[in-house]
This record gives C-alpha cells, sequence and structure tokens, in this order.
C-alpha cells in the first residue's frame, strides 16, 4: 500500500502507458513524467512525483489492481482470443482458422 499522504494515480502524461511511440517513425520511449511505470504518487499537495524502483516490490499487488483496471476501461475483457476469433480479422488471411482443412475454412 502507498505511505500515507500519497497515493497511487495513473499518469496524466502518459495516461497509464508508461511510454509514447511517435506515429511517424514508430519509435517508443519511456515516459518521463512517471519513468515508465505508468502510475505516480500524488502527495496531499496534488503534486505528483516518480513511484522510485525501490517502492516497486511493495506496491506491486495494488499496480496490478489498478492496471487491471485501466485494461479493463479499455475493453480488455480477462482472455485473449485467437486470432480466427477476432471479428476485426474476419475475411482476412490472419481469420483463417489454420487448423482446419481448406474446405472446412
Amino acid at each position: 500500500m502507498s505511505a500515507p499522504g500519497r497515493r497511487i494515480i495513473r499518469c496524466a502524461s502518459c495516461d497509464g502507458f508508461g511510454w509514447f511511440e511517435d506515429d511517424f517513425s514508430g519509435e517508443t520511449e519511456d515516459c518521463d513524467w512517471c519513468a515508465g511505470a505508468g502510475y505516480v504518487y500524488r502527495d496531499g499537495d496534488r503534486r505528483d512525483s516518480p513511484i522510485p524502483v525501490a517502492d516497486y516490490a511493495s506496491l506491486a499487488d495494488e499496480l496490478e489492481r489498478l492496471e487491471l483496471e485501466r485494461l479493463r476501461e479499455m475493453g480488455y475483457q480477462g482472455s485473449a482470443k485467437k486470432p480466427w476469433r477476432q471479428a476485426i480479422r474476419k475475411d482476412t488471411h490472419l481469420g483463417r482458422n489454420p487448423y482446419l482443412d481448406e474446405d472446412e475454412s
């Protein structure tokens, strides 16, 4: 659990992703604000600061819970779907079940 007077919140700069991707080059880099964690400490005066690496072990359960909550907000349902079961891949090469014979797909 975070220290009294401080709570853990999603990083406002990267919205919990922990990194940024350049739209043109595809290069990524860690968020400077949260140091790549996706979450920061917020103190009683509403000041945010990166979570020190030394605190990660004691905060692991809380950070995992917050990350699962963030993923669920984005639509994550808790399990991965095989590509051929994903609606977006229907009628594409990846939307074909490789375990079926050509005649059955």
